[in-house]
């Protein structure tokens, strides 16, 4: 037989092997039968994105299934709505390329948009930031940055068991998303990053984040305008700046923050505690039904802060002389 065939009976038993059930009844799709290959080098954007649309077609529940090596994948969206419910189930691994300005100025990494009854258990992402903090530092002609995670208009959102590194900006962002779920997952940057929050919730509502340990250069957790029925719990944050509203206020007309619990979490060595930041100046935002409790703070620089004269640059208006 040729080595031309070979490939071909190769490549035709993975894809029936992806059509195969997985253990919670799913119909499973593995990206290595749509062309993915797991050595870290080469670019596997385009098998993520077919075995997506396949999956993501399915009138059965359906399952992407990224096995165990290190797959290569650049900025990427996976739009819905699917069909069925959609689990995106990682065993290995998933790298951004090491060129800073490979993932161009579109703001995100791995993009999730309008996708409900989307899970995203398991594995780990690393999207080699080092290098653009570098160049943030160093006061270059730099990208825009990119979030690790982008959950953009989704519903009934579970995230479990993911481990996320080094992400150039916010590792998890979630706008515009309702009743979402971040379960166990753990989140790592040094100290000295710029930007990386951990995770942060803008214009969503019924968020919840338990059982998390987050370290990283900025907040823990930040809860941006339109943020609604939030629950933390917890959750295990330092190095960092805490766990943050706000900063609200910046703008005129803007949604505001309510309805938020942050509990049973701890501090360590992080800049501040628990904080609500705003800017002093006219607008519609507003916070209101905000509850902080049994929180343990370890060599916290500021365990509460409530300022609502924000100015992170001197150059407000209440700041000129």
């Amino acid at each position: 037989m040729s080595r031309f065939k070979t490939i071909s009976w190769i490549y035709l038993l993975a894809l029936i092997i992806e059509l195969i059930l997985s253990p919670s009844g799913a119909l499973a799709y593995n990206v290595v039968g749509f062309g993915a290959k797991g050595d870290g080098r080469t670019d596997s954007t385009l098998a993520f994105l077919r075995a997506w649309i396949a999956a993501c077609s399915s009138i059965r529940p359906a399952m992407l299934s990224v096995p165990r090596g290190t797959f290569l994948i650049k900025s990427v969206t996976f739009t819905g709505p699917c069909r069925n419910s959609i689990q995106f189930a990682i065993q290995g691994k998933l790298v951004a390329p090491d060129n800073i300005y490979a993932l161009g100025n579109s703001g995100y990494w791995i993009q999730f948009y309008k996708v409900s009854r989307l899970s995203i258990i398991g594995g780990t992402i690393d999207a080699k930031g080092a290098g653009f903090w570098s160049c943030r530092r160093h006061g270059q002609s730099c990208p825009q940055g990119a979030r690790s995670i982008s959950l953009q208009w989704c519903n009934n959102v579970l995230v479990r068991g993911l481990t996320s590194y080094n992400s150039q900006i916010m590792h998890i962002s979630i706008n515009r998303s309702n009743n979402v779920k971040i379960q166990n997952v753990k989140i790592n940057a040094p100290s000295g990053s710029p930007n990386t929050d951990g995770i942060h919730v803008e214009y969503s509502m019924g968020v919840t984040i338990t059982d998390s340990t987050i370290r990283t250069g900025d907040d823990c957790i930040s809860l941006g305008q339109g943020s609604m029925n939030v629950w933390v719990e917890q959750i295990g944050c330092g190095p960092g700046h805490g766990i943050s509203i706000g900063s609200l206020g910046n703008n005129l007309n803007e949604g505001g923050v309510q309805n938020v619990t942050v509990t049973n979490s701890v501090f360590t060595k992080t800049q501040n505690g628990v904080r609500l930041k705003s800017w002093a100046r006219p607008s519609s935002g507003y916070a209101r039904n905000v509850v902080f409790r049994n929180l343990i703070m370890k060599n916290v620089g500021h365990p509460i802060i409530i300022d609502q004269k924000y100015c992170p640059n001197n150059r407000c208006p209440h700041k000129v002389q």
